[in-house]
């Protein structure tokens, strides 16, 4: 990788002023491809979900998803658009070896949904307006893949193989208009557009949106201009981008570099460019094209699309509670700062935290256990809490096993451990393990005598009054048992067994 010179951060921001453009696409969750019949089921053996149709073979013919148009509506209502009451499909013609047809079936002039907008939320609270300039339909391409170099990419590789099952696989694109305004918070503004639009598309059931799937997928334009008011610079275009932190790092590395370019008298070359998640930089990619390099025309084997109002009018009235309305009111319900709100939301944990409520867990417990042990084993595994191999019931059961005394927290943290580690349910861990709280009087009694025999001198210390002494004892007893007394039946007993009133 070549050695990119940067400006920094604070000297680029005093320079320049930001603009971005945010592209994101979602794959649909629709059980077919977008114009034909094949599935689109994850992992199947490479070429085996494809037909005439996705091929481009000649004489097949397109016939669009009627779930894929209902998504989109949802998705454009939900983004507060204008729904379009008549539009076509334009093939946008360009030759990649992973695009069978030579084209893609996709909408130009004549989107599905546009001037929308959508209120996100930034860490410190404020509420930063991202205005929509359009969402439209489309389809996927296929996949390659390089092989024989040391980066996954074509260079270097010795030949490439050709995957065409994505190819054909319904994609909403939803496109923002320029964002001005930002400053020096522009790339916290794009992770948390891109987050609260990735909790829209859930909330809506249209796709799953997992970005390490590549189910949800950005591409960052950013360009630098020197004041408020001057035109609009060059932009790139950094392409699919795949992680919330990717974004925000993204824009951050292209406004220092943008800004390195322009202070050295350099010019911008307008361009996709490819991000490196080990580092956070950009690499060159290929020249970008403008609209009209891509010979878009009306596509000839596809009616157009008319919603009815009635029908619009009818999802509209269906559409869930949007995300952020949620968590303000589930803010309120479980009596949570703003920032402990965010900092939920960050972590992914929201809807665990609500199902395992559901599920039987009071509030807190739920809040404990996934903002807890569960977050910080998926910090360690670079993922989201709602990834890991377990699921709200089984958290909940094991608030409950706490609750009523069958387990203590260091125990509780070890059946979560035994659970991520597929070793069956938390009931079936407790039994595998021996987790259970010691609670047998006569065995914790035992565990006490021995604890007051061999650390006289701290017994007498309680006996004198030193109650704050009687930790000490405890950590012996807790130690006899493995951690799985009840630490405050055993401080009963001490203070019962020296004769001692806490009060």
């Amino acid at each position: 990788m070549t050695f990119t010179e940067l400006l920094s951060y604070e000297d680029a921001l005093a320079s320049f002023d930001p603009v971005m453009g945010l592209e994101v696409h979602v794959e649909l969750g629709t059980k077919t491809k977008m114009f034909c019949g094949c599935s689109t089921e994850l992992g199947a053996e490479p070429n085996s979900q494809t037909c005439p149709t996705c091929l481009g073979l000649p004489g097949s013919l397109p016939v669009v998803n009627a779930i894929g148009i209902e998504s989109a509506v949802k998705i454009g209502l939900a983004l507060n658009c204008e729904i379009a009451e008549w539009c076509r499909f334009a093939r946008k013609n360009y030759f990649y070896p992973d695009m069978p047809k030579n084209f893609q079936t996709s909408q130009y002039d004549e989107p599905i949904a546009f001037n929308g907008f959508l209120d996100v939320q930034l860490e410190d609270g404020e509420i930063f307006r991202v205005e929509i300039e359009r969402a439209h339909m489309e389809e996927d391409t296929g996949k390659s893949l390089h092989v024989g170099g040391a980066t996954g990419r074509i260079h270097g590789a010795s030949h490439s193989l050709l995957d065409y099952n994505r190819a054909g696989i319904p994609l909403i694109e939803i496109v923002t208009k320029p964002i001005e305004g930002a400053g020096e918070r522009a790339p916290e503004v794009a992770k948390a557009y891109v987050a609260e639009l990735r909790e829209v598309i859930k909330a809506l059931g249209v796709s799953e949106a997992r970005m390490d799937k590549g189910q949800m997928r950005c591409d960052v334009n950013l360009s630098l201009r020197p004041t408020p008011e001057s035109e609009f610079g060059t932009r790139s275009e950094t392409k699919n981008v795949n992680s919330l932190r990717s974004v925000e790092r993204a824009a951050r590395f292209e406004i220092q570099r943008h800004a390195a370019v322009l202070t050295s008298g350099g010019t911008i070359v307008q361009e996709t460019r490819h991000f490196h998640e080990e580092d956070g930089s950009t690499t060159a990619g290929r020249i970008k094209d403008n609209a009209e390099d891509y010979r878009y025309f009306p596509e000839p084997d596809l009616v157009p699309v008319a919603p009815a109002r009635a029908w619009v009018e009818e999802l509209r009235g269906a559409l869930p509670e949007m995300p952020r309305v949620r968590r303000n009111r589930l803010r309120e319900d479980w009596g949570v700062t703003e920032h402990d709100m965010q900092s939920i939301l960050n972590a992914g944990a929201v809807d665990s935290i609500v199902a395992t409520i559901e599920a039987g867990a009071d509030t807190t417990a739920a809040r404990k256990w996934w903002m807890g042990e569960l977050a910080r084993n998926a910090n360690e595994q670079g993922v989201v809490v709602d990834e890991l191999p377990i699921t709200p019931a089984q958290v909940a059961r094991v608030a409950a096993l706490v609750a009523d005394g069958s387990l203590n927290d260091k125990l509780a943290r070890k059946v979560l451990e035994g659970v991520l580690a597929g070793e069956g349910t938390p009931d079936e861990v407790v039994e595998k393990r021996g987790l259970k709280v010691v609670s047998d009087e006569g065995a914790l009694g035992a565990a006490v005598d021995e604890a007051i025999a061999g650390n006289a001198a701290i017994a007498d210390k309680i006996r004198g009054g030193k109650i704050a002494a009687v930790g000490a004892l405890v950590g012996a007893v807790m130690k006899t048992t493995r951690g799985q007394a009840d630490a405050a039946r055993v401080k009963e007993l001490i203070l019962e067994r020296l004769g001692v009133s806490e009060g």
